[in-house]
């Protein structure tokens, strides 16, 4: 899917920010904003072919018109391809830190104990996962390596970490995911998919040495960045979503 500004009701400005033209457009416009949002998910499975230097630019420029508080922009994006992706792995890898060892010390994702409705949703992400793979409820070691495939980036050609200042409040990291969106909406857009990976912000001790990341950055996450592998089981894995009704309340 490659959603052109021809096709889709958008025209480009001088600068080339798609704008809709009109009324009568809006419709088809939003067609394709939502065919593109809806069709974003989590690959695990990419495809060795290389995405352009060009493309991954276009996306970050698309991405980077997220909403920020008084417009502070607190994203900021290392690319890393080949030989310096391999790197990240490896560092990784070769740590000997396995992921339930790993020290989430420079900020928690998840909270100390599940509870419900989350407790069920998380467990059914995962069993469902491990479904499609073939994987056991007690093939630990299984569970492991698929786990680890997060650190070859799913065998993705690009490889995107995202840290942020530390000075910086939780209004800036609510600013980020509206841009971290924006990334895999946009790639959505020209035909690529992504898999965004909190797995690697325990690692940053390793990632750090060799990005050159300061210390004043935290690694808030990676992102992997490609073209899917439609031959892989777990590339057939799908999420539901809970009903409006568990969660909207139209206030009178």
């Amino acid at each position: 899917m490659i959603l052109s500004g021809i096709d889709s009701g958008f025209r480009v400005t001088r600068k080339g920010t798609p704008m809709l033209e009109n009324r009568t457009t809006i419709t088809d416009g939003a067609a394709v904003v939502d065919e593109a949002i809806t069709s974003r998910r989590s690959v695990r499975a990419f495809l060795p072919d290389m995405v352009d230097d060009e493309t991954i630019r276009a996306i970050l420029s698309v991405a980077a018109r997220a909403p920020s508080g008084t417009n502070m922009q607190p994203w900021r994006v290392y690319v890393t391809k080949a030989e310096v992706k391999q790197r990240i792995t490896d560092a990784i890898l070769n740590s000997g830190i396995r992921a339930e060892k790993a020290e989430w010390d420079e900020y928690r994702y998840y909270p100390d104990q599940f509870f419900e409705p989350y407790l069920t949703r998380r467990r059914a992400n995962g069993f469902g996962l491990y479904s499609v793979l073939g994987i056991g409820r007690r093939e630990v070691d299984r569970m492991r390596a698929q786990h680890d495939r997060n650190f070859v980036f799913f065998d993705a050609p690009v490889g995107m970490i995202f840290t942020v200042d530390r000075r910086l409040n939780k209004g800036s990291w609510i600013d980020y995911g509206m841009f971290l969106q924006n990334i895999m909406v946009a790639a959505r857009g020209r035909g690529l998919h992504t898999c965004p990976q909190a797995a690697f912000a325990p690692y940053h001790k390793q990632i750090r040495p060799v990005l050159n990341i300061p210390d004043e950055e935290i690694v808030v996450c990676g992102m992997a960045l490609g073209h899917e592998d439609t031959s892989k089981p777990e590339n057939e894995f799908r999420t539901d979503r809970a009903p409006l009704e568990e969660w909207v309340t139209f206030a009178k």
